[in-house]
């Protein structure tokens, strides 16, 4: 979403003085299903998304790292709404801003610029969800990694001085990649990323936090896995 409307969203709600929340390290701030009275947005910090499938698994969404709403805005009569995903802290601490979501749609309805927002905050989200699904059903299991680790690379990753590499500066652990890219469990993945290893398209190293971090050392080869 453009950064104009998130900057605009972010300043109405400080000059409203809504109030804010922070949550700790892998906490939940919202569980999908419970209803609620109120829209959250991240103000800072990292969160992770994510829904319980049927079959009791846990199916990792996006990962969320700059100011946005993270409460899709159903039908703004209702006093409660049920929340659409699990929502889990990934960075030490996470604030957001915490807001009665009938009091939200008053704000908006009165307001053009926040419709506008609201109508980019629909089409961004039906846009990236769209491409997930499509990319996970061209993919294969390799694919659906390859994906993945280009999309965090674009989110956490800076380029190393004087190199072509990229460390993906966030820790991610297989378990949570699993269950981003669909497979079944982490052995899988930590299968697949040996084999990305071996071929010298990624390699290990340690983060500020002392942390094992991903390097991607061959963007072009680790794109040959990815059907577009």
């Amino acid at each position: 979403m453009p950064n104009k409307d998130i900057d605009y969203l972010v300043h109405f709600l400080k000059s409203k003085q809504i109030l804010t929340i922070t949550k700790k390290y892998h906490t939940y701030l919202t569980f999908h299903g419970l209803k609620a009275a109120s829209v959250f947005i991240l103000k800072e910090g990292i969160i992770k998304t994510s829904v319980i499938l049927q079959d009791g698994r846990e199916f990792n969404i996006s990962y969320i790292n700059q100011p946005d709403v993270i409460s899709l805005l159903h039908d703004e009569a209702l006093q409660y709404d049920e929340q659409p995903f699990n929502v889990r802290i990934e960075s030490e601490t996470a604030a957001f801003y915490q807001i009665n979501r009938v009091k939200f749609w008053q704000y908006v309805n009165a307001n053009p610029q926040l419709q506008n927002y609201v109508k980019q905050y629909y089409r961004h989200r039906l846009s990236e969800n769209f491409s997930r699904l499509q990319r996970l059903t061209m993919n294969g299991k390799l694919g659906a990694l390859a994906n993945f680790l280009r999309d965090i690379a674009l989110k956490f990753g800076r380029k190393l001085p004087n190199s072509s590499k990229i460390l993906i500066d966030f820790y991610v652990t297989n378990e949570d990649i699993a269950g981003f890219c669909g497979i079944a469990n982490h052995t899988s993945v930590s299968r697949m990323m040996r084999k990305l290893k071996d071929e010298g398209i990624i390699e290990f190293g340690n983060g500020p936090s002392n942390k094992r971090c991903i390097i991607i050392t061959d963007a072009q080869k680790l794109d040959d896995y990815i059907a577009y």
